[in-house]
């Protein structure tokens, strides 16, 4: 009878390994994708194995923050999206990468505060490798150039910029709120700040300065008076390219000012011929030449450079209410556990990191671009895993 029980009882040790492996894949998921999506991937197939093991194993019920809900809803709604599309079997394979959206849930189950503290200083180790590699990039292989800029390892420099430009939010938030780490965040800050700045993107950019403000306003705002410093420094410094790409934000000739401003007009016309369900996922390079308006600078563009009208462009207004319930959700959820006063580090990261996405994504569309979303799913989910799995021992 006692053999009978211990055979169907969860065994405890196998659990705890399978756990333990779960959350090293997932760790290494936050470093992995700076460098190859490849591995990434792969190392998200182990992770979810593993959750799924554990799930099963442990009969445990599915668990998820509250905000993880809206975004389940938005990928319902580019299900539909894509059904509806002008080539539904283009915009249902585009669909593969709602599967990224399991990484809130995975964290949320195998992420403690222990291994929060150790992801993030994974995060902020490789964005310092990558970044060292930017620079040899820029400085030796000459990366010097718009046709040519530094993008790391990775396959496109607008994912490179908009990696590093979520890493310095989340190495500033360590420096000023964080317990432990907080002097190697502060020496890899100048080299993130450096490799940022010579891939020439000036939506990440803006969205470094945004996450950095946001980091200053939560912590002191006396901490302003070291920003005409680091401006004096960068006006001092930066190469002439640098100087020349910083100056053409303000020239409304500038030809990609230009054509961002007449992706808008496509976008809208887009919109207004599909509003509910939009053209259909991955469908606005194939259909752009037929909303091209004289304005256009470029005959085809790849997407519209602007989160909130490729949603609405791809997947509908509806998707795009879904998207921005999710977002608000999202801050509620973050600001909430913030001004708890628990360990603060976590929501002032995960906060940057957000405000990060939705600046830089004024300009491009940041959203759809998988690495950067993995790390902004990651490091959003954060806050709630060290707290979740924090009160669930309380209460053992």
């Amino acid at each position: 009878m006692s053999n009978a029980i211990a055979l169907d009882a969860p065994h405890p040790v196998r659990d705890d390994r399978i756990e333990s492996i779960g959350a090293g894949a997932l760790i290494a998921i936050a470093g992995a994708l700076q460098f190859s999506i490849a591995a990434a991937q792969i190392l998200l197939t182990i992770t979810v194995t593993c959750w799924l093991g554990l799930l099963f194993v442990r009969r445990e019920r599915f668990a998820a923050p509250t905000f993880f809900w809206p975004l389940a809803v938005y990928a319902g709604a580019t299900l539909v999206s894509a059904v509806f599309s002008f080539d539904p079997r283009t915009s249902l394979i585009d669909c593969k990468q709602l599967v990224l959206f399991l990484l809130v849930p995975l964290t949320y189950r195998l992420v403690t505060a222990e291994r929060a503290s150790k992801l993030m200083t994974v995060v902020i180790t490789c964005a310092a490798i990558s970044a060292a590699f930017g620079v040899i990039q820029y400085g030796i292989l000459h990366y010097d150039q718009l046709q040519q800029r530094p993008q790391g390892t990775l396959g496109h420099y607008m994912t490179y910029s908009g990696l590093l430009m979520i890493v310095i939010g989340v190495a500033l938030a360590r420096v000023l709120f964080g317990s432990g780490g907080r002097m190697w965040a502060a020496l890899v800050i100048p080299a993130l700040a450096v490799a940022v700045a010579l891939t020439l993107t000036r939506g990440a950019w803006v969205g470094v300065c945004v996450a950095a403000a946001l980091i200053f306003a939560l912590k002191d705002f006396r901490l302003f008076a070291v920003l005409p410093i680091v401006a004096a420094i960068f006006f001092a410094v930066a190469p002439g390219l640098v100087m020349q790409r910083f100056n053409s934000i303000f020239d409304k000739k500038d030809p990609s000012s230009m054509d961002r401003v007449a992706m808008l007009h496509v976008g809208e016309r887009m919109i207004q011929a599909r509003p509910l369900t939009g053209v259909g996922p991955n469908m606005v390079q194939p259909l752009y030449a037929e909303y091209r308006g004289p304005d256009a600078v470029n005959k085809i563009n790849p997407h519209l450079h602007n989160n909130l009208l490729q949603i609405a462009a791809e997947r509908g207004l509806p998707a795009l209410a879904i998207w921005l319930w999710f977002i608000v959700a999202l801050v509620r959820d973050l600001w909430r556990r913030f001004r708890s006063g628990g360990n603060q580090f976590y929501a002032a990261a995960a906060l940057a990191t957000v405000l990060a996405l939705l600046t830089g994504g004024l300009f491009e569309y940041n959203f759809g671009d998988s690495e950067v979303l993995m790390l902004f799913l990651i490091i959003s989910t954060l806050p709630s895993a060290a707290e979740r799995i924090g009160s669930v021992k309380a209460q053992g």
